[in-house]
């Protein structure tokens, strides 16, 4: 079982991709994370987001790896350093989209995320896992919500990690982050023609994860019907 989950930024992709997984015991792959990471890489190295060449010298070397603690929490480990925490500072979000946009960058993420989707089954959550990364996922969900919506939840977010948020601001960021995404050249967010689209202004987190949770039984019992139609039947002796 392969699920995508695609959605701007602030859609709550994270949260419901965590619970889906947890619920049909599947593995989480947190493609975004994978981007902080690089970006917080180039941060520390004192790369500009706009130097291509030095971007494409640091990517190809990069050690960025997720894996589960002991307590079922998501880990992102950059060079074996646990940066799970650092990587969510409003400078790492600032850096992350820009970056991404940069070719190299998602041929590189890219390759390894279809690498861990490969022997195993996932919910994978990003803004090309349905387009690009897993275009044969069984079940594909767009997420989003209104801008508004999703500001009041990352500055909410942000307050209790200890970081300052006006909600006016970080819904501007929200905006052009919605536009640089989806107009970039390279894996641009847009919704697979096969995805359930998904808006989550009036619902509540297990409401949304209901909803995928139920797409993915009905897609294996279909699965399951259909191979038992397949099968020959013995004859009568």
């Amino acid at each position: 079982m392969k699920i995508a989950i695609d959605g701007p930024a602030g859609a709550g992709k994270s949260t419901v991709a965590r619970a889906v997984a947890r619920r049909l015991d599947l593995t989480y792959v947190d493609t975004g994370a994978m981007y902080r990471a690089a970006a917080l890489a180039c941060i520390r190295a004192g790369v500009s987001v706009d130097d291509g060449a030095a971007i494409a010298a640091l990517i190809g070397s990069l050690d960025i790896d997720l894996a589960t603690a002991s307590d079922g929490r998501p880990v992102v480990l950059l060079e074996g350093e646990d940066v799970t925490d650092a990587i969510r500072s409003p400078e790492v979000t600032r850096y992350a989209s820009p970056l991404s946009a940069h070719s190299v960058v998602r041929r590189a993420l890219v390759s390894q995320q279809k690498a861990m989707a490969r022997h195993r089954d996932v919910v994978m959550e990003g803004r090309d896992i349905g387009t690009v990364v897993l275009p044969d996922a069984d079940v594909k969900v767009f997420l989003t919500a209104s801008a508004s919506v999703r500001a009041a939840r990352r500055a909410r977010d942000l307050a209790e990690a200890g970081h300052a948020a006006d909600v006016a601001a970080v819904q501007a960021g929200i905006e052009e982050r919605d536009r640089r995404d989806s107009s970039r050249a390279d894996s641009p967010l847009r919704r697979a023609d096969d995805a359930v689209e998904i808006v989550s202004d009036e619902l509540t987190v297990d409401e949304v994860v209901d909803r995928v949770v139920e797409m993915a039984l009905a897609k294996t019992e279909g699965t399951r019907q259909s191979t038992s139609r397949r099968m020959p039947t013995e004859r009568a002796a």
